[in-house]
C-alpha cells in the first residue's frame, strides 16, 4: 500500500505562528515515519534516547490533561481517574 509523500517543501519556520504550527505537525509526521525511525533509533546513544523521551514526556505533561494523555497518546479510551 503506497502512501502519498508528505510535502516536506512546505515546512517553514519563523514566518508566523500558524505556519510554525502547520510546519511542526508536518515535521513531526515526517520524523515519525517507521522507515526513518528504524534507521535513526539504533544510532542514538543512551543520553540521546533519554533526552528525547524527557523532552516529549515533558511537553505532554505540560500541555495535556491526564485524560487527553491516556486517550490521545496511550489510546486508552477506557481510562477513568
Amino acid at each position: 500500500m503506497a502512501t502519498t509523500p508528505l510535502p516536506a517543501d512546505e515546512i517553514c519556520f519563523g514566518l508566523d505562528r500558524a505556519t510554525d504550527e502547520q510546519s511542526l505537525v508536518l515535521f513531526l509526521q515526517l520524523f515519525s515515519r517507521k522507515q526513518l525511525l528504524e534507521i535513526l533509533v539504533p544510532r542514538l546513544d543512551d543520553k540521546e534516547i533519554e533526552q528525547t523521551v524527557h523532552l516529549l514526556t515533558t511537553l505532554m505533561r505540560n500541555h495535556l490533561k491526564e485524560r487527553e494523555y491516556h486517550e490521545l497518546f496511550l489510546g486508552d479510551m477506557d481510562h477513568h481517574h
